[in-house]
């Protein structure tokens, strides 16, 4: 067995040392090809024009002797080789869906984020509104309680009564909504922010 090994190892180097010419059964011509690696089921030539496997199958029987051609050793090559290439697809296709599943992952962390920080920008935005509101209500009750404009009556100054007192009511009702909104939106961001 291991004569055998050496053997083809031995033709293996001399082989590809030196260039040749040869035909396959098919015509086609390979000239000053040098024979780089011989495997079970072909030889490996490099030519000028690249490197190509040449199958025995496509050779005529005088160089498939002299590489010592076996069909049985070439057809258990030819399987293995086929089954080592499906399982190399497997793992291909296993690492692009692994890869696919990490992106979609990433993704949906990012679209999650992205929507967090969106929420948090409205409710800021809500609660800088509801602060003007309740400002400006707080203005408007401050107008509201004011006396009425001044007038004489004799020796006394008066005031008519205020246009605006009569919306008191009202405006403290939504002037509270405002700050029950507000206080709402202000649990909101420290939940958002923790």
């Amino acid at each position: 067995m291991q004569t055998k090994l050496f053997t083809i190892l031995l033709l293996s180097f001399a082989a590809a040392a030196l260039s040749e010419d040869f035909k396959t059964v098919n015509g086609k011509e390979y000239k000053d090809a040098t024979i780089t690696r011989v495997e079970p089921d072909g030889i490996v030539v490099k030519t000028n024009s690249g490197v190509t496997k040449v199958y025995f199958t496509e050779l005529p029987k005088d160089v498939r002797e002299r590489f010592r051609y076996d069909a049985g050793k070439a057809a258990s090559y030819s399987a293995d080789q086929a089954a080592n290439y499906i399982a190399y697809q497997k793992q291909q296709e296993e690492t692009r869906r692994q890869q696919q599943d990490g992106d979609a992952k990433n993704n949906a962390a990012f679209a999650e984020q992205q929507a967090a920080t969106n929420r948090t920008q409205a409710l800021q935005t809500r609660y800088g509104e509801l602060q003007k509101q309740e400002d400006d209500l707080l203005r408007q009750i401050g107008r509201a309680k004011q006396p009425g404009p001044e007038y004489r009556q004799g020796k006394f100054v008066r005031h008519q009564p205020n246009p605006q007192k009569s919306q008191l009511p009202v405006l403290q009702s939504h002037l509270s909504d405002v700050r029950h909104e507000k206080a709402e939106a202000r649990k909101q961001l420290e939940k958002a922010h923790r």
